[in-house]
């Protein structure tokens, strides 16, 4: 009786699951109610196998979505996300620029062929002049003065004191030799109009008053309590000093020499090797030692003065000599690294020193790929002008290089600082 009980109740549920199937036919809008209800009586019953099947398969399409996704996201921009197997280099805007980094579009030009020597800068004739001693004596300097201070025309530089020396000062000798000159020309000025003295014991002792006196208003113009003093010749820069406090000095010896700085020649020693090649160079670029700065010859009005037809004496080399104004701080006498410019060559590819970074004997550069992103490139460099250097391999024209900054893009690359760049904005 127990399993003919069963069986009814089997039977009344089949009934009306084949009743809510008709009714689900008829009302299609009743689909989701039904079925839900259906699912519920089978959970009910302990019939859970659709809903088990059904939660397992709603697991596997829900990964495979997740993981689809994921894939999306690896394959989008330029591969940032994995920094680990990826050779860019991440910099944010914002600490690009604080950094002071600058890129620039790499065209084509013209760029010179080059001769690197050396050589000095000059100072240009008519430019400097010296300070002599005027009297003999002993040098003191009363005013503190350096090598490199400006003065001007007709200021004091230092004393020269005679006193106290065995010869006697030689200003009151002067004067007293004035002195006796003239009143032996005024004595003899009436008697020779008397012919009383003859003519020409009046011309000698006229030539004596006038030689007397002539060096004695020389010596007696900068004449002071201390002795004589020496005066600048012209308005410049000292530089030298020739003598020292307490030096004793002759007539006529150079103290202190002054230089205008307006004019500069550029002198380069050329080796003979390059003789063929002098007629083609028509400008210098040059390195000064003591601020690294490259100056362009065509920037401070230079010109090509001459170049020489032999080599000299003892010497393997040939001069060649330019001429420019010193707009610049370029010290006279001091000797430079010379870049001269000869035969232009087109279409050339070039970057300026500051877009390079060394590494153990080789140079690279850094390609900017956007606006955050940088690539580490091995380049081959060939003529330097001194400012611009030559690459024969590992760019191309129209790439994107940093130009300023490419040390703080190194020294980025060799942070762990930086946080990965994975483009999901």
């Amino acid at each position: 009786m127990f399993l003919f009980g069963s069986c009814q109740s089997n039977t009344k549920k089949d009934t009306t699951a084949t009743h809510q199937h008709e009714n689900c036919d008829s009302h299609d809008h009743d689909h989701d109610s039904h079925d839900h209800n259906h699912d519920h009586d089978h959970d009910h019953d302990g019939h859970n196998h659709e809903s088990h099947d059904h939660s397992k398969h709603d697991g596997h399409d829900h990964d495979h979505a997740t993981h689809a996704h994921d894939d999306h996201d690896d394959h989008s921009g330029h591969d940032h996300g994995n920094e680990e197997n990826s050779d860019e280099i991440v910099i944010s805007k914002e600490k690009a620029e604080a950094a002071g980094i600058r890129s620039a579009v790499i065209k084509p030009g013209v760029f010179n062929q080059v001769i690197k020597t050396s050589g000095q800068v000059l100072a240009a004739q008519g430019d400097e002049a010296v300070a002599v001693a005027t009297v003999s004596g002993v040098v003191s300097f009363r005013n503190k003065i350096t090598e490199g201070i400006s003065v001007g025309k007709g200021s004091s530089l230092l004393v020269v004191s005679s006193k106290n020396l065995a010869d006697g000062d030689p200003v009151q000798k002067a004067q007293v030799t004035y002195e006796t000159a003239k009143k032996e020309y005024e004595r003899m000025l009436p008697l020779v109009e008397s012919k009383i003295v003859s003519e020409k014991d009046f011309n000698q002792a006229k030539q004596n008053y006038e030689n007397a006196r002539i060096s004695y208003e020389a010596m007696s113009k900068n004449q002071s309590a201390g002795g004589q003093t020496i005066v600048a010749p012209i308005g410049g820069y000292i530089k030298n000093i020739l003598v020292k406090e307490g030096d004793y000095v002759e007539l006529g010896q150079p103290l202190v020499s002054i230089t205008q700085n307006r004019r500069l020649f550029l002198r380069a020693e050329v080796s003979e090797k390059y003789y063929s090649q002098l007629r083609n160079i028509s400008s210098a670029n040059f390195k000064t030692p003591y601020n690294n700065e490259t100056y362009h010859l065509q920037d401070l009005g230079g010109r090509l003065l001459s170049f020489g037809k032999s080599s000299g004496d003892n010497s393997y080399y040939v001069p060649v000599t330019f001429e420019f104004d010193n707009k610049g701080d370029v010290l006279p006498g001091s000797f430079v690294e010379i870049y001269l410019l000869s035969t232009p060559i087109q279409n050339v590819l070039s970057l300026p020193h500051s877009a390079l970074t060394e590494e153990q004997g080789s140079y690279f550069i850094y390609i900017q790929l956007d606006d955050e992103c940088y690539k580490k490139q091995e380049v081959k460099l060939g003529a330097d002008n001194g400012s611009h250097v030559e690459i024969t391999k590992g760019i191309h024209a129209g790439e994107r290089v940093v130009t300023e900054g490419a040390y703080q893009v190194k020294l980025a690359s060799a942070s762990n600082a930086l946080p990965a760049h994975t483009h999901e904005h």
